[in-house]
């Protein structure tokens, strides 16, 4: 196996899992411990990914959380990137638009612990530095840039609830604007594993240079009939065909006991089609089963629309209308290469598996404490 997600070998070697400690954590919100000892402690995940800029803030409930707000507004912050190498002022611009929304909703909060990343388009851009440095200063907000491992790790740590108990096998996708990554989780030895613990269970990972934007920016996402697609197809089954290239995967997935795990607006956006929804409802579509057929007849539904069908159906809407036809290609291209008959549909990822985590991080590290207290006064002497 070769080392990091390069396109061109085989997948990356099995990563770390998560071990309760503050591995890859930037450090605490600045306004972390304030607020009544009353509430519940919250918890803030931010997503600025290429496309999208996501922020989550919960409570923590039993062995998971309750979401008291969130955010998301499409940016499109990788627009051109593909082709100039830096970010434009216009998108930077509305970047730091929404993310003073999200600062706001943070101070609003009162936080106890958060943590904020920037994906592909921040890590691909020469100006990306610059940027983070420019959204420290207009927001106040410090930016993490994560490597594509740590991407990987954390979408697998916010959709592991979703996982087939019966399952020997996940294969994972997270279709994003600017990468797609893409982890095999071996479960044959899980033993108890179960939540975030199921980290441990990655097998491999990759991730290719290439999303929804960046697939549409080089075939076009408006006018997108069969051969248009077909050409997406085959773009991304290049890449493709030099990872696994001695088929470990590909007999694991021919033995019928892996299935497909996908999180990101395409799927989601199927799963909407295929229960008809008149208005996307999140509670619906995350959790929901497609088979080969069913997917197969979603994608032609898509193709067989023009743009402004498109931008009409409650479920696409304008901003995904020109990008859904490239994440679908991307999608058809994991298909080919490794046809599991089955995908789950995930609307949770990123946001989710760093609250998880976090949650998690303050469990430890409560518990630690509360351990060197009774060892502390397990120390001190009895009267005579």
């Amino acid at each position: 196996m070769s080392v990091q997600g390069d396109p061109q070998g085989d997948f990356a070697s099995r990563a770390a899992g998560f071990d309760g400690e503050s591995r890859g954590f930037r450090r605490p919100f600045p306004i972390a411990e304030r607020g009544s000892a009353a509430r519940a402690r919250r918890y803030a995940a931010l997503d600025l990914g290429t496309n999208n800029c996501r922020l989550l803030i919960a409570e923590a409930r039993g062995s998971g959380f309750r979401v008291v707000d969130g955010f998301s507004r499409i940016v499109r912050l990788g627009e051109r990137l593909s082709s100039d190498g830096v970010l434009s002022d216009a998108a930077m611009d509305r970047a730091i638009a929404a993310l003073k929304v999200c600062a706001d909703k943070l101070d609003l909060a009162e936080v106890s612990s958060a943590r904020l990343v920037a994906t592909e388009a921040c890590r691909a851009a020469r100006n990306g530095a610059a940027f983070t440095t420019r959204i420290r200063a207009e927001t106040g907000l410090e930016i993490e840039v994560v490597d594509r491992e740590t991407e990987a790790r954390l979408a697998v740590a916010g959709c592991a609830p979703l996982i087939d108990d019966d399952a020997e096998g996940v294969l994972l996708f997270d279709i994003g604007g600017g990468s797609s990554e893409i982890v095999w989780i071996d479960l044959t030895s899980r033993y108890r594993l179960s939540g975030t613990a199921l980290v441990r269970c990655i097998r491999a990972w990759t991730s290719l240079p290439v999303g929804v934007v960046t697939l549409a920016e080089r075939h076009g996402g408006t006018e997108v009939d069969e051969h248009v697609f077909a050409d997406m197809v085959a773009d991304v089954r290049q890449m493709l065909e030099r990872i696994d290239p001695r088929g470990v995967l590909a007999e694991a997935v021919a033995r019928g006991k892996i299935h497909l795990l996908g999180t990101s607006g395409t799927v989601t956006t199927l799963a909407g089609l295929f229960l008809g929804l008149k208005r996307y409802d999140r509670r619906q579509v995350d959790g929901t089963w497609l088979d080969h057929q069913q997917i197969d007849t979603l994608i032609a539904q898509l193709l067989s629309m023009d743009f402004n069908e498109r931008v009409a159906n409650p479920c696409i809407g304008a901003d995904r209308a020109d990008l859904v036809l490239a994440g679908c290609a991307i999608l058809e291209a994991i298909r080919q290469r490794w046809p599991c008959e089955r995908l789950r549909v995930a609307d949770r990822g990123l946001r989710e598996g760093m609250l998880m985590e976090l949650i998690e991080h303050d469990r430890l590290a409560r518990h630690r404490s509360r351990r060197q207290r009774v060892s502390a006064m397990g120390a001190v002497p009895t009267l005579a």
